[in-house]
Formats: structure tokens, sequence, C-alpha cells
């Protein structure tokens, strides 16, 4: 069995989904970061695992449901979290973040056999990746990697196949970053709290035509 992993921030107003400000306010942009991990993790509780872990950079809300267990990220920059998290692990590990509210449990399924794979790589639109699994953790796989950049992922992948790695290739997920991130995520999983709350707080078009 495999540990399941979620990377998140509180969503606290200022603190997340900075670049959603504007169209939306802090408060608006907090909002959507809350919907989409909820259903991240809702996602991620709904797969059989050895455990579910939230490594949390701030303190668990309502939006926590049961059954994770709650570790605070390290410091550092994000590629020195990542290792940590995944250096925290005994066993086969699977990590994601909090920003793919369209993440299925059917998607992560498909990661958590190891067999003939020794990494899952999920690529994400904008050069990043969404998640990473690993069926023998080593931190030093993430560390020195840049993060936050149109290469990260590139540069990810190739550091797992530099290693030998059998790597899977998972489908590519657009990360909800900018306003169009969320329209293009809220449309494609509609079912989701990201989608319910995308459309209340979403600004209305202006109406067309002539006044009279």
């Amino acid at each position: 069995m495999t540990a399941l992993l979620v990377i998140a921030k509180q969503p606290l107003p200022g603190r997340v989904k900075t670049r959603l400000t504007p169209p939306f306010t802090p408060d608006e942009a907090a909002a959507l970061a809350e919907a989409a991990l909820a259903d991240t993790l809702a996602a991620v509780a709904a797969v059989p695992a050895t455990r579910h872990v939230l490594v949390l950079d701030g303190a668990p809300g309502p939006w926590l449901p049961p059954g994770f267990t709650v570790v605070p990220q390290t410091t550092g920059g994000l590629d020195a979290r990542l290792a940590a998290a995944f250096g925290a692990c005994a066993g086969p590990a699977f990590l994601v973040g909090m920003d793919t509210p369209q993440l299925t449990p059917a998607l992560l399924c498909r990661a958590l056999e190891w067999e003939d794979h020794d990494a899952w790589f999920g690529p994400a639109a904008d050069g990043g990746f969404w998640g990473l699994g690993l069926a023998a953790p080593d931190p030093g796989l993430l560390l020195g990697v840049p993060m936050s950049r149109p290469d990260t992922g590139a540069a990810q992948y190739v550091r797992l196949r530099a290693a030998g790695l059998r790597t899977g290739v998972l489908p590519v997920l657009r990360d909800v970053d900018t306003a169009e991130d969320a329209r293009q995520v809220a449309a494609e999983a509609p079912g989701t709290r990201f989608a319910a709350r995308h459309a209340a707080l979403a600004p209305r078009p202006e109406p067309t035509g002539a006044v009279a």
C-alpha cells in the first residue's frame, strides 16, 4: 500500500492564490483555495492507502476530513519541503498539491501500481507537476530541482530518469493559479466544490445590446 500525501497552505486571505487577485478579492481567492483543497482531500481520502497525510503550512480547519494525519511543513524552499515530506515516508508514497480540484480517485489509483514502475510523474499544464510518486522515497531526487518555473516539471522528470527509475507518466492537469485557470478547471469539473464556489464568485459578464 502507498502513503498518500497532500502538501498545502492553510487557505487564508493574502497567503494563498494571490495571483487570482484581481479579479477576485483576497477573501474570494482564499475561498477558492479552500474549495480546491477540500476537493483534493476528498479525492485522496476516497483512495485506500497506508496513510493519508496532510503536509500543512498553517493550521487545519473544518475543510479537513477525518482520517488524515497532519504534519507541519519544514522550512526552506519548495524542493526542500517536498523532499522532507517524502523523507518521512518508510514505503511507497504519492504526493499531490492543493491546486488541482479536478483530481479524481480513479486517476490517483493509477499511480498506486508499483510492479512495473519505480516512480509516477503527473505533469501540469504550466510546466510544473501536480503529482509525484516514489516507490522508494529518496529526498535527493527533489533537492535542488528548480521550483515554480516553466521548466520545473521537465527538470524533475529528468532527475527521475537519470536515477534509472522506471517512471510512469500520468495525464496533464491544469493547476489553478490564475483567473483563467480557475475558469477552465471549474468548467472541466462542474460537480466539484471548486466549481460551485467559482460560479458563486466569478464576475458576471456585462449585458450587451443598446440601452433604451
